[in-house]
């Protein structure tokens, strides 16, 4: 009686941990209120997620667009283009002192 008892505990557990309704290459659906979101390859950067106002390399405001972002010091940089991310990564320091911090 207790190895039938046992064998039926360990059909069921196994039963429920291989679910045959549920696709086994089944993915969970993206979270769409993430920050940065990936849509045609392209990556998307919200102005919330820098410190900054205007990309250090050029004045640019960073309302019109962020191309790219790098982390220095334990803040985010963001920069209109990769080109200008580039220019800041050549001398981080000038960089910080161009940017308009967010306070």
């Amino acid at each position: 009686m207790n190895k039938l008892l046992l064998a039926a505990c360990i059909a069921m557990v196994l039963f429920i941990a291989c679910d045959p309704a549920k696709p086994k290459d089944e993915k969970p659906a993206p979270d769409t209120t993430a920050a940065v979101m990936k849509m045609d390859s392209v990556m998307h950067y919200d102005i919330a997620m820098v410190d900054n106002k205007k990309d250090p390399s050029c004045g640019m405001p960073l309302t019109a667009g962020i191309g790219d972002t790098a982390h220095y010091k334990n803040k985010v940089y963001g920069f209109c283009s990769k080109e200008c991310k580039a220019e800041f990564e050549k001398n981080p320091e000038a960089g910080v002192l161009a940017a308009e911090l967010k306070k």
